[in-house]
């Protein structure tokens, strides 16, 4: 579905409890990975920002959530829906995608939300946060929704 152009891009974030500490054996395929894999996201078509910690190479010195120190986030914004789901299911990122349960445990609650923001806006953990709260209390809807049920970016009248 192609949706009209805005003034508006998309927004994602999605959350993840990992199986063991970064620097362990457990996560050594997923860390050996991330360099190329956020080199990818960088260089695919419709990327717009990716949130990073203090060295700048990904967020994985972020936590989310300070009563869990297994918790990560990644956050980012694109052009469109068309061009996040590109990235994540037609390129080489779904490969790394389809080995995430040997990294991180199985969430029983939603992990993902995108959402449209003012073209420009960087969003913060904590909103990104708000907006994976807003997908597990209410479902999809036009503050925060999914892939499966996406809407479109508000309309801006002149």
């Amino acid at each position: 579905m192609l949706w009209p152009m805005t003034s508006y891009q998309l927004a994602q974030v999605n959350i993840g409890r990992i199986v063991g500490p970064l620097d362990g054996p457990e996560l050594s395929g997923f860390v050996a990975q991330l360099p190329e894999i956020n080199a990818l996201a960088d260089n695919s078509p419709g990327f717009v920002w990716r949130m990073v910690d203090e060295d700048g190479a990904d967020a994985t010195g972020f936590r989310p959530d300070d009563s869990d120190g297994m918790l990560l986030i990644n956050c980012s914004v694109w052009e469109s829906v068309e061009a996040l789901r590109a990235y994540v299911y037609h390129s080489d990122h779904l490969r790394v995608l389809s080995r995430r349960r040997e990294w991180f445990h199985r969430m029983p609650e939603a992990h993902q939300a995108l959402w449209w923001v003012p073209a420009g806006h960087r969003p913060s953990i904590a909103e990104a946060m708000e907006r994976v709260a807003l997908v597990r209390e209410r479902g999809s809807g036009p503050e925060a929704f999914t892939f499966r049920d996406p809407y479109p970016a508000p309309t801006v009248t002149v």
